[in-house]
């Protein structure tokens, strides 16, 4: 008889392997279920994962809680479901599950009929976008990123430089990365703010290990001067998901410009860009919602009744 107890164990890069042949199984489009996504944010979530047969599972959160993710995988998802419940019951936790969209919302409650609540959480819709619309910027409502663009373009010397993990300059253009990174933490005060620090945290995890996450990014120069950089892959058959975008602000047109020339240049085969979610901070929220997003995806917290 299978063992259901679940072994789980700090994401580390040689799980990527086995990881990704699971979360391809089922194709999700959301940010969670993407191993860069989960590696790079492990340490500011307290995030492990365990396998359950052919399904990935993953543990975030400390205290009094335990918060898992839907399994991705195939498999008996009833089980691994109690097999979750099981883990938080031994670890004297609360069990909930998070990132819930509409589809896996109504698989666990018709597997759990009635034993659950299922509570939106705004803050962490993805923003998902036509690949097309923000490489076209076409129409009256893209009117002003085209204008920046144009303004942007005008700078001397500009140009775009693709980032690939297998490509022989790539240590030296992630260093070019890290480099602007911080000067733009120093300019932004990541130090004295927790969320920014965080974040911080998990872009130098994503740059580190940039060739081992077999990633993809770019870099926008003006004058000769790095001026943005941003990084991103392929999430599942027809999603393409952007990690990282960093741009100093005071250089006009420099966000659209780098938002359109990296997926152009590297989402091409893709129909969609999950820009992934805005973490309930205003200035982000405005911004994605000014490209117009052709969908969010919904997420909700499952929580015992």
């Amino acid at each position: 008889m299978e063992n259901n107890s679940l072994k789980f164990k700090d994401i580390e890069l040689s799980d990527k392997e086995w990881a990704d042949s699971l979360l391809a199984i089922s194709d999700f489009q959301g940010t969670e279920y993407c191993f860069t996504s989960l590696y790079i944010w492990s340490a500011v979530y307290s995030s492990k994962i365990a396998r359950f047969g052919d399904f990935l599972i993953v543990r975030s959160g400390s205290g009094s809680e335990a918060g898992y993710l839907f399994p991705a995988g195939s498999g008996d998802v009833k089980a691994a479901i109690e097999a979750m419940m099981e883990d938080a019951s031994s670890l004297g936790r609360k069990f909930s599950l998070m990132s819930l969209t509409d589809r896996t919302m109504h698989i666990v409650d018709g597997l759990f009929p009635g034993k659950f609540e299922f509570v939106p959480v705004r803050n962490s819709y993805d923003y998902v976008y036509r690949r097309e619309d923000l490489v076209s910027l076409s129409g009256r409502k893209y009117q002003a990123k085209r204008n920046f663009i144009a303004r942007f373009m005008e700078l001397p010397g500009w140009e775009y430089v693709p980032v690939h993990y297998d490509s022989p300059d790539c240590g030296e253009l992630i260093g070019e990365c890290m480099r602007m990174n911080e000067v733009w933490c120093r300019k932004n005060g990541c130090a004295q703010n927790l969320s920014m620090s965080q974040e911080s945290c998990a872009v130098r995890r994503a740059l580190s290990d940039f060739r081992q996450l077999r990633l993809t990014g770019g870099i926008l120069r003006a004058g000769g001067d790095t001026v943005a950089y941003t990084v991103g892959e392929r999430l599942n058959s027809d999603t393409f998901i952007v990690h990282v975008e960093k741009v100093f602000s005071e250089v006009k047109g420099a966000y659209p410009m780098i938002n359109r020339s990296f997926i152009e240049h590297e989402a091409g085969d893709c129909i969609y860009v999950n820009r992934e979610d805005d973490a309930g901070d205003e200035g982000l929220r405005k911004a994605k919602l000014s490209y117009h997003p052709a969908f969010m995806i919904e997420k909700y917290l499952a929580v015992k009744k």
